[in-house]
């Protein structure tokens, strides 16, 4: 014998969720960018000045070539210290993510947020007509998240 409900006839719930919320509107758009020749000790020090943990390296055309983290002038410095060398020798080209994934301005912040997690990245560079036109980082999923909860994720119900 199955099982009956005993709950009454269920009132219809759409599961619409608000779908305004685009990275663009929550993206940075004044970033601390570097040149791929700049010297990393450069970066180290914006990276502190800034209180970043790393950021896009940008051409003269503004086109985005690559990333440079805190990870990576790690590795600069353990190897200059490993070999007797100097930290300004090396430049931001040599120790760059030049292998860049980037996120659509026009994504939904949830589709984001699923990126980032699968990724395991910490920000995403926004690319527009080949151009850099902001960032967006795991803390802005979160500021657009925090937006959200006074208001139902469910926008519409009957009753």
């Amino acid at each position: 014998m199955g099982i009956k409900s005993f709950q009454g006839s269920r009132k219809h719930q759409t599961t619409e969720i608000n779908s305004s919320l685009k990275v663009k509107d929550y993206m940075t758009t004044s970033l601390v960018t570097f040149k791929p020749e700049q010297s990393v000790q450069d970066v180290v020090e914006a990276i502190i000045k800034f209180k970043i943990s790393g950021g896009p390296v940008v051409n003269d055309k503004c086109e985005l070539v690559g990333m440079i983290s805190e990870g990576d002038c790690l590795k600069q410095l353990s190897e200059s210290r490993y070999y007797n060398m100097p930290l300004d020798q090396d430049n931001v080209e040599k120790r760059m993510a030049k292998d860049v994934e980037t996120i659509d301005g026009n994504m939904d912040v949830f589709d984001a947020a699923n990126k980032f997690l699968k990724s395991k990245r910490r920000r995403f560079p926004i690319v527009e007509n080949g151009k850099l036109v902001g960032q967006i980082s795991q803390k802005d999923i979160l500021k657009a998240a925090l937006q959200l909860k006074c208001e139902n994720w469910n926008s519409k119900t009957n009753g």
